[in-house]
């Protein structure tokens, strides 16, 4: 049977090409680390569910896209139907940080009318020996744009659920709030079924119920 959820939240993965991804995505989804990982063409499909409150389980629909140039095209296609995004970049690769502007101007210019809640990520964190870019200094970054930001390693299994649960809870509170809303023909987020539950967004009034004795 069918596991049930309360909403589906649509997250596209983006960032330079050999920044672990695709790993970090594996992990979280298969609870597994390649070693090896062929590049992705284009956009690659996952799913998994996260509970964020005791009873509470969304759907994490997650987009894993080509970080080279050649495939943008492709990937710029799925942002606009994205409610989150991981912006990843790899500690050990100080150019993968410095283009995290340019992902994000890119981002921006083609998800309206909507807009993307994005979590910065520095991957590969287990490779501390090679670090080319601080703490502080992504802390700082993350700041100016608004976003979080969180440390992480695919092989060590390290805050990869915290990157992905703390992404989901901010998106849910958001929802919550009516600052997100659910919108016909826009796939970022989508209501799920949960029996004798009303979402907010569909709220009933008891002088619209009718008998049907």
């Amino acid at each position: 049977m069918e596991a049930i959820w309360l909403y589906q939240f649509r997250l596209i993965v983006i960032g330079d090409s050999t920044v672990g991804k695709s790993c970090l995505i594996r992990r979280f989804t298969e609870g597994r680390f390649t070693q090896v990982s062929d590049p992705t063409v284009g956009v690659d499909f996952f799913s998994r569910l996260v509970e964020i409150e005791p009873g509470k389980r969304i759907k994490l629909q997650i987009w894993d896209t080509a970080g080279q140039e050649r495939f943008r095209s492709i990937t710029r296609a799925y942002y606009r139907n994205s409610v989150g995004g991981l912006l990843l970049f790899d500690i050990t690769n100080r150019r993968s940080f410095q283009n995290v502007h340019d992902w994000l101007e890119e981002a921006r210019s083609h998800v309206q009318p909507h807009s993307i809640v994005f979590l910065l990520v520095g991957h590969k964190c287990d490779l501390e020996p090679q670090r080319q870019v601080t703490r502080q200094e992504a802390e700082k970054l993350a700041g100016a744009y608004g976003m979080r930001y969180v440390e992480t390693s695919a092989r060590d299994a390290i805050n990869v659920e915290h990157a992905f649960t703390e992404l989901t809870r901010d998106i849910f509170q958001l929802v919550r709030s009516g600052d997100i809303t659910i919108q016909e023909g826009w796939e970022g987020v989508k209501s799920g079924f949960v029996p004798n539950m009303v979402h907010s967004s569909e709220e009933v009034t008891k002088s619209d119920r009718r008998c049907l004795c």
